[in-house]
């Protein structure tokens, strides 16, 4: 099977839906898209080892390998791609479409089309006649979009020990150091319904709502002026009220009311610390009114991922990209990978603004860049 060219990759990874989501109805395998990417690297030389995430049957990880020994350089990126609305798109999402010097469909720079990139620099480099020199992995991953599933399974992965990992999320081909964690929760509080005609009967779950409401709008500033890094644009975590929902009529004591939330902490606030500070902030409601506050984690909470601009691979990709590298407000797999013991960035073509949008795209004027660049870092790294 030959590689084909870079476009051809572009358009055939956009062509096998993806989507990974919690609700089922929408969820799809990535299993198409994995064999894809199989084909490719075995054409390439290398050996590829697929893997069914043993918590989302149906989903699988890649991880390929061209050379022998530890240490060398992994190229990792997600397979999957959030849900998409139709209504407002004005391609097909799943058609690789050039319109107005640019690539649109979903998943072309989160994160599909990084793989494309990533394979066609390693057929040039071996056209170009050039020696490989240190072990080159690939691995692309399930989930991401969702549970991070993937990636928490290849953290645990008992013979993989790349030296270097270049993650390629959209970043605009700079190089991201560091960036801040991710954990969403529901706030359900359980009250007593009855006639709305006598309060007293009943206890309203949108009024104790409000209470709790009040704790977390503290527990915002508490936040923001506790904990600080000028790394950051937004210096200290933040916490969104982002979903409520409660109660079913007008005439009725609300007995159920739900709010999710999102919180994202900084590097050196660890999960556990998080947890207990909102745990604490609703407290007192709870103790006002016993076992009616329930604090439930959406997802499995997502750490900070901490590395340093003094890495080696920080500065290479610096100097390639002639850019300094950046701290991050959103997140990525590098804190799982980073638990491999590699050097780890995140540094890919695309930029993060086209994101989750209708109408993703890449701009054709960053292809040649953003390959010359994906090209000089693999060469430096295992070739010369």
């Amino acid at each position: 099977m030959a590689t084909p060219t870079f476009l051809d990759m572009y358009q055939q990874l956009i062509a096998n839906p993806s989507v990974s989501a919690l609700d089922e109805s929408l969820n799809m395998s990535n299993r198409p898209v994995i064999e894809l990417l199989a084909g490719w690297c075995e054409a390439l030389g290398f050996t590829v080892e697929i893997t069914e995430l043993k918590s989302a049957p149906g989903k699988f990880n890649l991880l390929a390998k061209r050379g022998t020994g530890e240490g060398g350089l992994m190229l990792a990126g997600h397979t999957d791609t959030v849900p998409f609305d139709d209504s407002r798109w004005n391609f097909d999402p799943f058609q690789l479409k050039q319109h107005d010097n640019r690539l649109y469909g979903l998943g072309s720079i989160d994160m599909k089309g990084f793989f494309a990139f990533v394979l066609d620099a390693i057929k040039t480099l071996d056209e170009q006649g050039v020696k490989q020199t240190e072990p080159l992995l690939i691995l692309a991953t399930a989930d991401e979009e969702t549970t991070m599933a993937g990636a928490q399974q290849i953290a645990k992965h008992p013979d993989l020990k790349p030296a270097r990992c270049i993650i390629g999320e959209p970043t605009d081909m700079t190089p991201v150091y560091t960036h801040k964690g991710h954990m969403s929760s529901a706030i359900r509080i359980l009250g007593r319904s009855g006639h709305s005609s006598d309060p007293e009967r009943g206890l309203n779950a949108i009024e104790v709502m409000h209470m709790v409401i009040a704790k977390l709008l503290q527990l915002k500033e508490q936040l923001k002026n506790k904990y600080s890094l000028s790394d950051f644009a937004i210096p200290y975590p933040t916490l969104n009220l982002g979903h409520i929902h409660g109660g079913d009529n007008a005439n009725r004591i609300c007995g159920c009311c739900e709010l999710h939330i999102d919180l994202r902490p900084l590097p050196g606030l660890s999960i556990k610390e998080l947890q207990m500070l909102l745990l604490e902030a609703v407290a007192p409601v709870n103790a006002q009114y016993p076992n009616s506050v329930e604090v439930i984690d959406l997802h499995d909470p997502i750490p900070a991922f901490s590395g340093s601009t003094d890495s080696a691979l920080v500065k290479l990709a610096e100097q390639v990209s002639n850019t300094q590298a950046v701290a991050v407000n959103y997140c990525t797999e590098a804190p799982f990978i980073q638990q491999l013991g590699c050097e780890t960035i995140v540094m890919g073509p695309g930029c993060i603004e086209q994101a989750h949008q209708p109408d993703e795209f890449l701009a054709m004027e960053k292809v040649a860049p953003a390959q010359q660049k994906i090209s000089h870092l693999i060469n430096a790294l295992c070739f010369s």
